[in-house]
């Protein structure tokens, strides 16, 4: 797969044999899409509004980073919400009964990303395959939940929604605009005329698009927490610089715009670290996504910073979730 990522972002003669291939499977996709659209496919309706977060592509576009926004956003407006996501389980299969993460569960039995929700302590997170058990177990779990957010859930429609937010990432956008395999798209860009709202991280934007920016200077050490130092702190050392997740080259350029230089490490999305991995004798120190972070606890030197990043977006997008959700 990571080979053939590759060719997404141009074309090549393997597309000869691949874009008939992309036409099957955009096919299905539009008649699975169909057929949940028409009730032929049965979905669930919770009794609390859902609001999906996810994008068109395969890969990191940005997306848990704007579900904490907004989890963060509600809250602020008197909401209680709860997130729900797939979750992975040891064998990197898909988590199947519902269960809660908590900040004591590891990447490799809950997921990179919902953990990382579930460190941020701002609401509970559920995972599940099954999205709609999820959503409904957290909410017989806590009774105070009045919205469900779902991350990574745009073409999950077992579970029905009130608002659709898709995240585009601004550098890479739609690739060779081809849907799987001969591309990076799991629905054709058309797709977009459908959603609520289209969020652009980094890059520029276009007509009703939301500007979204990933903003961070400072770095916990990952063996001690409550250390924690500005970009500046790092001058005149010895930097190296991992990153697995699914556009690694941005944590890197937020590096240096930060003005610091590092050897550059990137990883696969979801990348299962090995101590080995950051065995770099002639490092200071260790930069690393929160992403990374909760993967690399287990065998984490002092060595080991972690840069926390927040999604900056216009007040606007919580203003039109607010209308879609509110009766």
């Amino acid at each position: 797969m990571e080979r053939l990522q590759h060719h997404w972002y141009r074309l090549s003669p393997l597309h000869l044999l691949l874009y008939p291939l992309s036409l099957v499977f955009r096919a299905l996709t539009a008649l699975r899409r169909f057929l949940y659209r028409s009730g032929i496919l049965a979905s669930v309706k919770l009794p609390v509004p859902v609001v999906i977060v996810g994008n068109i592509s395969v890969g990191g576009t940005g997306k848990t980073p704007l579900t904490l926004w907004l989890a963060q956003q509600l809250i602020d407006d008197g909401w209680h919400p709860g997130i729900v996501s797939r979750g992975y389980t040891k064998d990197c299969k898909r988590s199947n009964a519902p269960r809660q993460v908590s900040i004591d569960d590891t990447a490799d039995e809950v997921g990179d990303e919902p953990l990382l929700m579930a460190q941020r302590a701002l609401c509970p997170v559920w995972i599940s395959r099954d999205r709609p058990a999820a959503a409904q177990a957290l909410l017989d779990a806590h009774a105070e939940c009045d919205i469900i957010l779902s991350d990574d859930g745009l073409q999950h429609y077992r579970l029905q929604r009130d608002a659709e937010i898709v995240v585009v990432d601004g550098a890479r956008r739609f690739g060779n605009n081809l849907l799987l395999p001969a591309g990076p798209l799991r629905e054709p860009v058309s797709r977009l005329r459908k959603v609520d709202a289209v969020v652009v991280n980094g890059g520029e934007t276009h007509d009703n698009e939301f500007a979204m920016r990933l903003a961070g200077t400072r770095f916990h050490n990952l063996l001690n927490p409550g250390l924690v130092v500005a970009a500046n702190a790092f001058e005149q050392q010895r930097l190296h610089a991992i990153a697995g997740i699914g556009h690694p080259q941005r944590f890197f350029s937020h590096l240096e715009r930060l003005g610091l230089t590092a050897q550059q490490h990137p990883f696969p999305d979801h990348h299962r670290y090995l101590s080995t991995d950051l065995a770099f004798d002639d490092a200071d120190a260790i930069l690393m996504t929160e992403k990374d972070a909760v993967k690399c606890a287990s065998f984490a030197t002092e060595k080991c910073w972690v840069l926390r990043v927040d999604a900056q977006v216009s007040p606007a997008l919580t203003q039109l979730i607010l209308e879609k959700v509110t009766p």
